[in-house]
């Protein structure tokens, strides 16, 4: 069996969390190191430190895939100045490569927010603040003749899906007309005539993303020698991909204990909250990281309670007794997106060892 090389891995984390979705201050993806070497194994951290690389050597690991890029900002010099320019220092020397996925697995259903749903035990989960700007609609005029093996291509190359269905697609049959001039080499007609032939509007949503990928399959499978479609830009909202998640738990909880829930279920020193509205606890909003932001969108949604970090003391005003606050920690909150990037990595992988990382990368330390 072929040992898998470090751009397959790429490539498979890449369609899973797409990089068209990442934040425009993000900078995820491969950071350090070659794409074109076979991987040993893969070490899985939140975070990439100069420990993380010497863990990774030490269990003959020369890939980590992290979720916080080590590479926030553009670097003009290296010369260990600083923990960022150091550990990219080690993991050169070392050979070891550095990949993270951040905002684009935030982004996605069944990424970082959903994770932390499924911990929480949540049902009927779905995305807080769904995007606009990011779907596409391909409609393309078929001959009878070609509908299915068009429609197979577009579906393959990633068009026809609709929250969770897929195959989707519509069509309408209507006649279509044209003449080939000179130095046309028509499948149908002769140059210089008038033609008709019996079609099919054929109608595909797609991620923005995939237009190239998916016009060139459809050309391809396409009989004519220049198809006839059009794109176009859609405003809808993409119910599988935005910030954040809701979701209701299987039961009522009076607060009190369902701050013990989240504090032992995320495995969290302590939890910052805004004052107890005594009301019970049913429906949960969550944002993994930084994630005040989602507060209108979280109270829109009717969020009985917001977990999330990073809260600011002016911040927790803006609750305003309609939420329930709860800072549990910015790596309180993704630490467990290791385990989410693991779990995919080994049903994918089976050549080679996924580790997940035993250094605690936590900056921060709490004294009682």
């Amino acid at each position: 069996m072929t040992t898998p090389l470090i751009r397959d891995l790429i490539r498979y984390l890449d369609a899973w969390a797409p990089p068209a979705y990442q934040e425009s201050y993000d900078n995820a993806g491969l950071i350090v190191g070659d794409p074109n070497v076979p991987i040993t194994g893969v070490l899985v951290s939140l975070d990439t430190t100069e420990a993380i690389v010497d863990e990774a050597v030490a269990k003959g690991c020369n890939v980590i895939v992290a979720h916080h890029p080590i590479v926030f900002k553009g670097l003009k010099k290296i010369n260990g100045k600083n923990y960022v320019e150091r550990t990219v220092i080690k993991a050169i020397k070392q050979d070891v490569a550095i990949f993270a996925a951040h905002t684009n697995l935030d982004s996605v259903a069944g990424g970082v927010n959903y994770h932390i749903a499924s911990r929480l035990g949540l049902e009927n989960v779905q995305i807080l603040a769904p995007k606009s700007q990011t779907l596409s609609k391909l409609v393309v005029y078929v001959p009878d003749a070609d509908l299915s093996g068009v429609l197979a291509a577009v579906y393959e190359a990633g068009a026809g899906h609709i929250a969770n269905y897929d195959h989707c697609s519509f069509r309408v049959g209507g006649t279509g007309t044209f003449r080939p001039l000179d130095g046309a080499k028509p499948v149908v007609g002769d140059v210089n005539k008038d033609e008709t032939v019996s079609e099919q509007r054929l109608e595909v949503v797609l991620p923005t993303y995939l237009e190239g990928a998916v016009v060139r399959a459809m050309q391809q499978a396409h009989s004519y020698e220049v198809a006839a479609y059009d794109l176009y830009a859609l405003s809808n909202t993409n119910q599988t991909v935005g910030a954040g998640a809701v979701g209701d738990l299987p039961t009522d909880m009076t607060e009190t204990d369902w701050l013990g829930y989240l504090k032992s279920s995320m495995n969290a020193t302590v939890i910052r909250h805004t004052a107890l509205r005594h009301k019970p606890v049913k429906r949960v909003a969550i944002c993994g990281g930084a994630g005040s932001f989602l507060l209108p969108d979280a109270i829109r949604a009717g969020a009985d309670a917001f977990v999330t970090a990073d809260y600011k003391y002016h911040e927790f005003f803006d609750a305003d007794n309609r939420t329930v606050i709860c800072d549990i920690g910015h790596y309180e909150s993704e630490v467990f997106t290791k385990d989410l990037i693991a779990q995919h990595l080994r049903q994918k992988f089976t050549t080679f060892a996924v580790i997940l990382a035993d250094t605690d990368t936590n900056p921060v330390r709490y004294h009682f």
